[in-house]
């Protein structure tokens, strides 16, 4: 089966549609009279509906429902996947490993002609020289990173021979609709509150903004041969420091950057998540102080593909949103959800 252009008609089956990623594109593609089915066990908002989004309801790991999301459709995003918080590491591991084998396997049988896999920059770990490229070795840090890599090569093997694979390595994304563990962020900045920053906050660390994420899917699409990985990030993003300063101003906050000594922070973030007192993973706080972030020019060359936001715009974008928001949002376990602040909330007090 070939594959039309996106720009054109074609068919779209996306995992986890009503996440945060996953509405973005679903919303994109549907405006542009592609027709797109979701798959995820929350059911699809006014917006996708309106927009004449058709939804499964139902767990990447269901076969039957990933069967009914991929027939007769030409393209799977695979975006789906349990986050690295509050939850342990074998349902972790049963939602991004058997998941992916589940709904590859599904597409194999409805005859998908392109499968594009949502991984993480996470499962490089902590490497030691920068920029991260497509060869620097896999070291994944944490249940997260480790399913997420092994969700790779479960993909390669299953789908290999069947349809094409292209997977992607983005840097953590956001804009608006973002929450999650930014919201603790925009809560703290709103309310004036000090901010920590583990190390110095010198050290340089990548975001990427979800529509610049959703352009790259896209191309990836549109294009007839594509690598089979490549890392995404901002091209424009400053150190830590100055990123969360131009997000302070931008917000008119008197909040304080408040520099903290790395080591014995995560050894006390540890502990608590250990004990499940913290909204923070093993995967935030381990990076938090080091340098992170890759090489684009894999992508910029194969898609003509460039980033249009900045680490500042994407964080803008996301703080401006929830400040209009934060009133309905429910927590969650999901990006589109603010998560309990547990034993950080104890902090806050006294910020």
């Amino acid at each position: 089966m070939a594959v039309p252009s996106a720009a054109l008609v074609a068919t779209w089956a996306i995992t986890g549609g009503s996440g945060f990623l996953g509405v973005h594109l679903a919303r994109r593609l549907a405006a542009n009279g592609n027709r797109v089915r979701t798959l995820d066990l929350e059911p699809p908002d006014d917006e996708l509906r309106r927009l004449r989004v058709d939804a499964v309801v139902g767990d990447v790991r269901d076969l039957e429902r990933a069967r009914e999301l991929c027939e007769g459709m030409d393209v799977l995003v695979h975006a789906a996947a349990a986050l690295p918080i509050r939850r342990s590491a074998s349902e972790i591991r049963s939602v991004n490993v058997d998941g992916a084998a589940t709904v590859v396997r599904a597409a194999v049988e409805a005859g998908v002609s392109k499968a594009i896999v949502v991984s993480t920059t996470a499962v490089y770990g902590v490497p030691e020289t920068h920029p991260i490229t497509e060869e620097t070795p896999l070291a994944p840090l944490g249940a997260y990173g480790e399913s997420k890599a092994d969700a790779e090569e479960v993909v390669r093997r299953l789908g290999s021979g069947h349809l094409e694979i292209v997977i992607v390595r983005p840097k953590t994304f956001l804009g608006s609709g973002r929450l999650g563990v930014f919201e603790i962020l925009f809560d703290w900045i709103r309310e004036g509150r000090r901010i920590y920053v583990l190390g110095n906050g010198r050290n340089r660390y990548q975001l990427l903004a979800v529509d610049d994420l959703v352009e790259a899917i896209v191309r990836a699409v549109e294009r007839s041969s594509v690598p089979e990985v490549f890392n995404l990030g901002a091209k424009v993003f400053g150190t830590v420091a100055e990123d969360l300063q131009g997000l302070i101003a931008h917000a008119g906050s008197a909040s304080r950057l408040v520099r903290v000594p790395a080591r014995p922070a995560q050894a006390a973030l540890r502990a608590l998540e250990l004990a499940h007192l913290s909204p923070l993973a093993e995967w935030h706080y381990r990076t938090a102080d080091k340098d992170s972030f890759v090489d684009t020019s894999a992508v910029e060359r194969a898609l003509g593909w460039e980033p249009q936001y900045s680490n500042l715009e994407a964080l803008t974008a996301a703080y401006d949103w929830y400040v209009q928001h934060r009133e309905t949002a429910g927590p969650g376990l999901t990006h589109r959800t603010p998560w309990r602040q547990q034993a950080l909330g104890l902090l806050k007090r006294v910020s």
